[in-house]
């Protein structure tokens, strides 16, 4: 018992990462898909896209929510830290959230003569969310250091986030959908990998130069070669999917629609256990530990008692939506 109470810190970290990495996920692909929806001319893909999503993207945001809130309850020293030196990225980050939202639902009741504008409100509002996910994501890596450099890394992670999130919407696509917007969207994924291949590179090369905690966990000996199988997997899943794309797709019986998607799933996974690992133990990098930001004992366990509850609860729904919504889309309607 004593081992579960000093460690619950560490249980609620996890959580907290997990719940972080469901959301960029799951509205990751959303955020995507919002993206390219700027793209196509006709009518009738714009709103294959926007119902590919449809009953989905509300509850993603969830993930986002209960990370958040983890945060605030079971760190409190470390929530103050982060809100305080991220308020600015955080406050562009709702805006695109609420245009998003208000754009979801106004272009399908809106007149032909203004629909337009409503897509490109959600257009607008997807890529000023994932832009400021990435810069946040950045500063963090930093630990918030104010000078041009780290500045620069965030814009450069902005950016590179947003390629990946066009890449998981581009493959969220190619399963969801099939005929003309299909073949589009294998297009798109084939363009946003080379993006992404060329993102994760700089991204892993600038990390260790803009922490250099990180630059001595990962190429310390012993430490390179036992986290090795880390980027070999993810490169060699890169290429795989690369394969599928550029010499796979498209096929008539639509047999490999769905792994496009579940590799970017597996290599998000990667880079997140990447992440996970270069910055343990501390919460805030370089600064403040785990441990030390963790709220008092007794907290944790009526949090703890919450966390049963409302994980399952939340694991459950979102099974159960993705069986009930699961195969290839259909019309999005409001009546």
């Amino acid at each position: 018992m004593d081992f579960f109470l000093d460690n619950l810190p560490l249980i609620f970290a996890f959580l907290m990462g997990v719940s972080m990495l469901l959301y960029g996920l799951l509205d990751g692909y959303d955020l995507g898909v919002g993206i390219l929806s700027i793209i196509p001319s006709q009518r009738k893909h714009k709103d294959q896209m926007i119902a590919s999503i449809g009953p989905f993207w509300d509850a993603n945001e969830t993930w986002l929510v209960l990370g958040v809130g983890l945060l605030l309850v079971a760190f409190p020293k470390a929530h103050g830290i982060i809100l305080g030196n991220l308020y600015i990225p955080i406050f562009f980050m709702l805006a695109g959230l609420i245009f998003r939202g208000v754009a979801f639902d106004f272009r399908a009741k809106s007149r032909p003569q203004t629909q337009h504008l409503w897509d490109f409100a959600f257009f607008g509002g997807s890529l000023l969310t994932s832009l400021s996910q990435g810069y946040m994501l950045g500063f963090y890596i930093t630990g918030f250091d104010q000078n041009v450099l780290s500045i620069l890394f965030s814009i450069m992670v902005s950016i590179c986030l947003t390629i990946a999130y066009v890449l998981i919407g581009a493959n969220w696509l190619i399963y969801k959908t099939e005929g003309d917007l299909q073949i589009k969207a294998i297009k798109w994924a084939r363009i946003s990998l080379i993006g992404a291949v060329l993102c994760v590179a700089l991204v892993s090369l600038g990390t260790p130069i803009a922490n250099q905690h990180i630059f001595l966990k990962w190429f310390s000996m012993p430490n390179f070669l036992f986290l090795s199988p880390i980027p070999i997997l993810t490169g060699l899943l890169i290429l795989l999917m690369g394969y599928f794309l550029f010499l796979k797709m498209p096929q008539n019986k639509d047999d490999h629609s769905l792994l496009p998607f579940m590799l970017t799933i597996i290599i998000s996974l990667l880079c997140f256990i990447g992440l996970a690992y270069s910055f343990y133990p501390y919460i805030i990098p370089t600064t403040l530990t785990i441990q030390d930001a963790a709220s008092d004992r007794s907290s944790l366990i009526i949090l703890f008692i919450g966390a049963c509850i409302t994980l399952p609860a939340l694991l459950g729904y979102t099974v159960l939506a993705y069986k009930i919504f699961g195969g290839k889309v259909t019309k999005l309607s409001y009546d």
